[in-house]
């Protein structure tokens, strides 16, 4: 009776030692867990790359990315790591950068020019609202055979020849960083630098009328549509911030 009496008593020592640690081990997964995470995206903008999978060192970010491509941000844990571009389905790296994401900031890493000299950007994005009554715009120049350029917001209900282009003798590779400007609804309208701006005839790019919210952040990246002997400029725009209290 004795011994069957001792066999019980460790064995509830040992289920309570079981216990206590899966309860520690629990509490040490929660912390893991609550830690702030870095937030990244991917676009692709490469005009003649194949389809692209991306990993964060083995591991696995996203698949089969093609041109033109902006994923939603994805949660990593903070720390720095290598990015690679591989061709989708070979485990072929065409291309690869380190990269270190900060806790609760939000990146975006640029996968872009032509594929035989496929090259990454990472760029670190705006992740609050632009000052009172303005919203920040960033343009990229990605399109590797169009020449130099000139952008134009033009205003709801304006014309071309009344505005001002917002930047000037924009070159593949160029990044603005985050400009403020008024919020309201514009048409983005891209001429060759230097032309004057008489009207959209002439414009190597001409978009229709967006509204951007007070307080929003955007990048506007402008890219190449391969056509069969042509290539034509063509623009994505990836959503950086909307402020909650933002009216449309």
């Amino acid at each position: 009776m004795y011994f069957r009496h001792l066999h019980f008593v460790r064995r509830s020592a040992s289920i309570a030692s079981i216990a206590a640690f899966l309860t520690i081990l629990s509490g040490c997964q929660a912390i893991v867990s609550t830690a702030p995470l870095s937030q990244v995206r991917i676009v692709t903008a490469s005009p003649d790359a194949r389809a692209l999978d991306i990993y964060q060192g083995d591991t696995a970010l996203t698949f089969n990315l093609g041109s033109g491509t902006i994923t939603s941000y994805i949660p990593i844990a903070r720390g720095t790591y290598t990015i690679n571009a591989e061709a989708s389905g070979s485990r072929q790296v065409l291309s690869t950068a380190k990269a270190t994401f900060a806790p609760s900031a939000q990146y975006t890493v640029l996968i872009g020019n032509a594929a035989a000299n496929l090259q990454q950007l990472t760029l670190t994005d705006q992740s609050q609202p632009a000052p009172a009554g303005q919203i920040s715009l960033r343009f990229i120049d990605q399109a590797t055979r169009v020449n130099a350029v000139d952008i134009y917001l033009i205003p709801a209900g304006q014309k071309l020849a009344a505005v001002t282009p917002v930047v000037t003798s924009f070159v593949f590779g160029a990044n603005t960083g985050y400009l403020n400007i008024p919020s309201g609804t514009y048409s983005l309208v891209i001429l060759p630098a230097g032309t004057v701006p008489i009207s959209t005839n002439a414009a190597t790019y001409a978009g229709a009328q967006v509204n951007y919210p007070t307080g929003a952040a955007r990048t506007i990246i402008l890219i190449e549509q391969q056509l069969v002997t042509t290539s034509s400029l063509q623009v994505i725009t990836a959503d950086d911030f909307d402020s909650p209290a933002a009216t449309n």
